[in-house]
């Protein structure tokens, strides 16, 4: 990777006109991953920021209204940015560089504490909910985090736990999940009790092995440092140096989440991740997620982060689908 380490040595920016900008890139390393292959990134900021973007040996020149080529400059200088700190361009970058004004990085992305390496992929916040989350969890020993799919709850919580496990600020990772039945009883599972509630915490395994890779995750598990078990094998412990999360908390009842929080001990955090809106327990009331929130949202040094559909970073078909059925909910109301 480029030994370069701050904006002056990477590019120079000249303003030709009102509707005119041009920025030579002075790495190729850098150039190449910014464009793209077959110029792709370039032709997605220009759909992006409504301009137009023309790139010829090591420079590009923007061309549009002077919001649309500011906008574009910008984002640029944020791709920049990110390849330094992580020698890396990918696709959702380039969305994450054009976000609106409510949510600005800093320009200088070597200063971006919400920025996560991990062996595989880099995990950034790409909303600023998911900003204040990673903060909430690096710096919170407890924290709540309410809000639909795809708004990274989980993902995020993976992150952070598993980047302080590898750095030994923890010695242990939990991962927790209620083992709501679907029709069938565990007891009539077949297999050992691993494999029967493993196909409820198949989506904490997903987020590992795609943070860390299936080799380093299995040596991890096999070794003791991850746990993966359900929320009733939580009782009766007291968890030490550890980082536990409690996902889809919205099929815990309030006493089971209770258990769980109080489960804390010294040097350790705990997450309680959950969506209200997908409660999957037959008596819906029974949920104890939104109830828990209420009880304990006083307490100050409980970190409370609610996700809602602009903060939604799979598809972005989803953030309408969510749109959707919430407007159904209210016009049934």
């Amino acid at each position: 990777m480029s030994k370069i380490q701050n904006l002056d040595q990477t590019f120079s920016l000249k303003k030709i006109d009102k509707e005119t900008i041009n920025i030579k890139v002075h790495n190729n390393d850098i150039l190449l991953s910014l464009v793209g292959e077959f110029n792709k990134n370039l032709n997605e900021l220009e759909k992006l920021t409504k301009t137009k973007i023309f790139f010829r040996g090591n420079s590009i020149t923007i061309k549009g209204d002077n919001n649309g080529i500011q906008k574009t400059s910008e984002a640029i200088k944020f791709l920049i940015n990110k390849y330094l700190k992580t020698n890396l361009i990918e696709a959702q970058d380039l969305t994450l560089s054009v976000k609106d004004k409510k949510f600005k990085f800093k320009s200088n992305v070597h200063n971006l504490d919400q920025l996560i390496k991990t062996p595989k992929k880099t995990v950034i916040a790409r909303s600023k909910k998911q900003s204040d989350y990673i903060n909430a969890l690096t710096h919170n020993d407890v924290t709540m985090a309410l809000g639909p799919a795809g708004t990274g709850k989980s993902f995020l919580a993976v992150s952070v736990a598993m980047t302080m496990l590898f750095e030994k600020k923890v010695e242990k990772v939990i991962l927790s999940r209620p083992a709501v039945e679907a029709g069938e009883k565990l007891g009539f599972l077949p297999g050992d009790m691993k494999e029967k509630v493993d196909p409820y915490l198949r989506p904490l395994y997903d987020a590992l092995y795609d943070l860390f890779g299936f080799e380093k995750i299995n040596k991890k598990i096999e070794s003791g440092e991850i746990e993966i078990a359900p929320l009733a094998f939580m009782r009766g412990r007291t968890l030490k140096n550890s980082f536990a999360i409690l996902d889809e908390a919205q099929n815990a009842t309030l006493t089971q989440i209770k258990m769980f929080l109080t489960r804390i001990g010294e040097n350790s955090k705990v997450v309680v991740n959950g969506d209200p809106s997908q409660i999957d327990l037959i008596n819906k009331s029974q949920s104890g997620l939104i109830k828990t929130k209420k009880i304990l949202k006083n307490i100050k040094e409980i970190k409370l982060i609610e996700f809602d559909h602009k903060d939604v970073v799979r598809h972005p078909l989803v953030t309408k689908i969510i749109q959707a059925f919430n407007k159904n909910i209210d016009d049934k109301n």
